[in-house]
This record gives C-alpha cells, structure tokens and sequence, in this order.
C-alpha cells in the first residue's frame, strides 16, 4: 500500500492494515508493548482475535452466564409461589409487592459500592464472596416461621446485596475479554440469562409443590445448591483478564470524583440509563404481578375462585424463558447487523421493541378476563420485544465508556434503573392496587365489564361469583382484586412509550461518544494497538519457535501488517482503531518489518 496517502493525524497514532481477506469489518486489537525504552524488556499483554477465542474464555464466559441465569433464577422464584407467601405470612398486595422492593433497594444502593471496587480489586474475589453470601441467605430465608415476615424481608436484603457484587462485575469482565461484534454476541449470551433465568425461577419455585406436593419453602431450597457449584467455578476456573486489555489499554484508574464526572458528561449513558430504567419498571412489575393478574383474570373469565395459581406461573414462566430465548439474541443480532450501515442502530433498536411491547402489552390488560390463551399468547410477543434491550443497553454502557469507568458506570446504571425502575414498581403497582380496592370491592361478587375489560362503574355488570375463602391451604384467589390490579398496571404502558422516547434521544449523540472513547483508548501511552483477525500467540520469553521476536513470530505479523488492503475504518459503526507509530525494529517485537513504517492516518 502506498503510504503517500496517508494523511497524518494529531495523536501519532497508526492504524496497521489487517490481513487481507476480504472481511470488511473492524478487526479485534492487540497490546504489543508498554514501554518505548529498548532496554526495558516489554509487557506483554494478550488480547484476543475478532474471530477466535481461547477454550478459557469460552469457559469464562460460560461460567458468568450459568452465575447470570441462577441469579435471576432466584430472584424471581418468589414471584411464581408469591400467593403462597403471602397466604403464609398473612400479607396484602401492598406487603407482597414490598418482598421484591427490599431487595432491590439493598442490590441498588449497594451496587456502586462494587462498582468501585471492580475497578480497583480482585474481580474474582468479590464475585465469589458475593454468591457465597447470596447462596446463604436464600437458604436462611426458606426457614423463617410466619410469625417473623420481617425477618424473610431481611434475608431479602442480603441477598440482594451478594447478587449486587456480581451483576456490577460481570459484564466488565466480557468487556475485558472481547471487542466489536464477538462482545456483542457475548453480551447476548450473557443477557440472555435475565429472561431465561427469570422464567426458570417461575418453573423452580413452583415445581416442589405442584409435582412433589411439598411445602412452597422448598422451592427457594433449589437455586442454594446450585450457587454453591457456581461459587467453587468462581474461584478455581474463572479468568479475570487485565482491566482494558481486549483493546489493547492498560489505562490507570482515575479518582471516584473523575470517574463520576465523566460519566454525568457522557448523554449516551446517561440517556440509555434512562430508557434501561423504563424497561426495568415495566419488566419488574409485570414479572412480579404477571402470574396473579392472568390468573385473577381466568379466574373472572371462568368465574371460578380456585383458578391454579402453580400452573398460571408455570405457563408464564415457561412463556417468558421462550420469549428470551428469542428476544435477546434477536435485539443483538438487528445491532450487529444494522450498526454495520447505520451507526444510530442499536438505540433505535431499542426504541423499536419498546413502541411494538405497548400495545401488546395493552392488550394482555384488556383479554386477561376474556380469553386466557389470547392473553399467553400477547403476553409472549409483548415480551420478546421488551427482551430486544438487555444485550443492547449493555453493549452500549460498553462502547462509549473508558475500560477504567466501565465498572462504576455499570454500578451506577443498575443504581439508577433499579432505583427508579423495578425496586420501586412492584410495590407501587400494589400500593395502587391497594389503594383502588374500596372503589371496587364488592365482597361476593366481582365488578367487570361484559368483556372482562377496564371500564367505569357506570358500565359495570354485576356478575355473581363464589363465596371467597381466606383458607389458604385451598389457595383461593380473591376476585375483587382484578380490576384494581388491570388500572395499577396500564402505569407500565406509559412507562413503556417513555423508555422508548429515551432511546431515541440516545441516537442523537451515540456516534460522538463512542468515537471519543475510542479517541481516549487510542491515545493511552501505554497501549500499542495492532489489527488483526488471526491470534499470534504471544509469549513472554523470546524462543526459536515463538514469542515476542520470534522469527516465526515476526513472519506473521509482517503478514498481518504487508497485505494490499487499506485499513478498514468502519465509519458506519463509530470505530476508531488506531496505534502508536512503531519504527521498523521496534522494541516491543523485535521485528525488522518494513510494513510498520507507514504513516499515520487521520481516525
């Protein structure tokens, strides 16, 4: 390649061309030295191709995902037996919507907490304390008698801050792993245990006692065990990468105040934060009180008090793993693809799920009284459109955040969306729901339209129901609750369409702030990034056969790096790809490659 048409840039940085193999994507980086002294023998970091990856990153990721799938495992197994423990402990919808808000107050406040020390410490460590910790309490809270309710809110609270020492940590450690599409795909993997892992806690919680015939308490017997195994991977097989070091970074972390400064500068985070926070509401509540408002619903359609709560959650559960099954890596897989033409897409992807969830999530309000299959199946699709988000809004986080901030943004991102999102949603939804049941409580009989839907007391229909009974044991649902519930949850349509003007907000500003944190990686002294879709196996001691100034070694970089190509920019994704300017025998690889005296280029 001709190196008079390069022009130069104003950070000396180049960009090495890449094999040429007709791939017209970005390809991964490189760290090749950290010193420009000769004398000093360099440091050499591995990062990883575009294209393949190590058989211990691939167990890494498989490891954070299987941790990712029982943390959500558990957290809403509650939510599939909640009839039951509210029939235990003698509580309301107000009290039953308050089990999943401590938790979630506990997992946000302390979520910067671990966001600074993923930063800073051992990741592994923390992580593995913390599912430890999590693991005990959830055992603890299967045991708490019905006189002490307070007492299973505490335990609660302690789970949710071990889970907080993981969920803040985990998707850095991908980060630090992988670069471009094969992080989003990563990340895909990853998210993709929320909705699967959420739908199995349905399926777990209630499976000892509808199958087995046990007690409710069996079902938060089951994710402890399997935290255990997850605790001993931690520790003895998970590999946590050097901070930055899929790009090539060795970036100094910067101080607590610089961090959270950048951050509140940053309107793409911020702006994604909003419309994550708006997803979790939504997903939240409808998570949390989705299972008894169907089954309310059946209920009044059949006008039957005894409608199964056990297997209304089943099927929900069951549902809701299917939809993320296909919602995560479809919202993944239309990033990857549009991003490649438009560099706005992943926002606006977002954007889309959430305008297409509105109205079928309206319509699941409206048929739960009606026709209960009609109401599984909007409640399907409205919910792989809202999974469309969770990989993309990591990724996001990922890409237009320094590798050194990117702990501490995840925290204060789950800080924020839980805050305002589903730490406070489910038990507003029952304070609403609490609050409008004298409007419609009719004691033997339920108040509904002739279709089961909202309407006005002046077009109101008494129906005659069954006596209710408060004998638990028979698990009884109380009829007077539906419609209260279906008028607290149309809350979720208008948070939905919010969310969705968040994100669109967001595309107005995501191409500058991923180009200027590529600009500040780039630009990092420490860091020498070179481009690649082939590994080349780098070792710290120079031998006949291989490592750092290997003769093998230097034939493929000079393969790499002498190709006809012109380096790919990919505009359309927002990259910047860039190193500094290596001379022919630099110091960092020992190589007398002439393809390394190119001349800079503009990024």
């Amino acid at each position: 390649m001709d190196s008079k048409n390069l022009k130069s840039n104003m950070s000396d940085q180049a960009l090495l061309n890449s094999n040429s193999q007709g791939i017209s994507s970005v390809p991964s980086s490189r760290s090749i030295s950290s010193e420009e002294s000769g004398d000093h023998k360099p440091e050499i970091v591995p990062v990883y191709s575009e294209r393949k990856f190590t058989r211990s990153q691939l167990m890494t990721v498989a490891i954070l995902c299987f941790v990712n799938l029982i943390n959500y495992m558990d957290r809403f197994t509650v939510a599939g037996i909640l009839s039951d423990v509210q029939c235990f402990y003698g509580i309301d919808d107000s009290q039953g919507g308050l089990i999943q808000t401590v938790f979630i107050i506990a997992y946000m406040v302390f979520a910067p907490i671990f966001g600074y020390m993923g930063d800073r410490y051992s990741r592994r460590l923390i992580m593995a304390v913390g599912v430890a910790f999590w693991t005990v309490a959830a055992l603890v809270s299967s045991f708490i008698p019905q006189e002490h309710f307070y007492w299973f809110l505490i335990m609660r609270c302690l789970i949710g801050i071990g889970e907080a020492s993981y969920s803040t940590i985990a998707p850095t450690i991908i980060s630090d792993l992988f670069v471009d599409d094969l992080r989003s795909k990563m990340l895909a993997l990853f998210y993709f245990a929320i909705p699967v892992g959420s739908g199995l806690g349905y399926i777990v919680g209630t499976f000892p006692k509808t199958t087995l015939g046990v007690e409710w308490q069996w079902g938060l017997r089951i994710t402890p065990v399997v935290g255990t195994v997850a605790t001993l991977l931690i520790i003895f097989m998970l590999v946590d990468p050097p901070r930055g070091q899929a790009e090539g970074s060795k970036m100094e972390a910067t101080s607590y105040a610089e961090d959270l400064k950048s951050l509140v500068k940053n309107p793409s985070y911020i702006l994604s934060t909003a419309g994550s926070t708006a997803v979790a509401f939504v997903a939240g509540a409808l998570a949390w009180w989705g299972p008894k408002f169907i089954a309310l619903g059946k209920a009044v359609h059949l006008h039957d008090n005894t409608v199964d709560m056990g297997q209304v959650s089943f099927v929900f559960g069951l549902l809701a793993m299917i939809a993320g099954i296909t919602g995560v890596p479809l919202g993944s897989f239309a990033g990857q693809r549009l991003r490649v033409r438009f560099p706005r897409a992943d926002p606006l992807v977002c954007a889309f799920g959430l305008f297409m969830s509105t109205p079928l999530m309206l319509g699941v309000l409206l048929m739960a009284g009606v026709n209960t299959d009609a109401t599984f199946v909007l409640a399907f699709f409205g919910q792989v459109f809202l999974n469309l988000n969770w990989a993309i809004v990591a990724d996001i986080l990922l890409y237009v955040v320094v590798p050194t901030r990117r702990a501490t943004a995840a925290a204060f991102q789950i800080l924020i969306s839980h805050a305002l999102g589903d730490a406070g949603s489910p038990y507003f939804i029952g304070q609403v729901s609490e609050a409008l049941k004298p409007y419609f409580n009719t004691s033997s009989e339920i108040l509904v339209d002739a279709n089961g839907s909202l309407g006005n007391s002046s077009q109101l229909i008494s129906t005659p129901m069954p006596p209710l009974s408060g004998n638990c044991s028979n698990s009884t649902l109380n009829l007077d609750d539906y419609v209260p519930l279906q008028w607290s949850l149309t809350m979720c349509i208008i948070v939905q369409m919010l969310g969705g003007l968040f994100f669109l907000a967001t595309a107005v500003f995501l191409v500058r702030d991923k180009e200027k944190a590529d600009r500040t990686v780039a630009t990092d002294p420490k860091a020498v990034l070179v481009s690649s879709y082939d590994a080349i196996e780098l070792n710290d001691s120079p031998s006949k056969d291989s490592g750092v100034g290997s003769e093998q070694n230097c034939e493929e970089i000079e393969a790499l790096t002498g190709g006809e190509r012109t380096p790919d920019s990919d505009s359309a994704n927002g990259s910047v790809l860039t190193t500094r300017s290596l001379t022919p025998e630099d110091s960092s690889t020992g190589c007398d490659n002439p393809a390394l005296e190119k001349e800079p280029i503009v990024n």
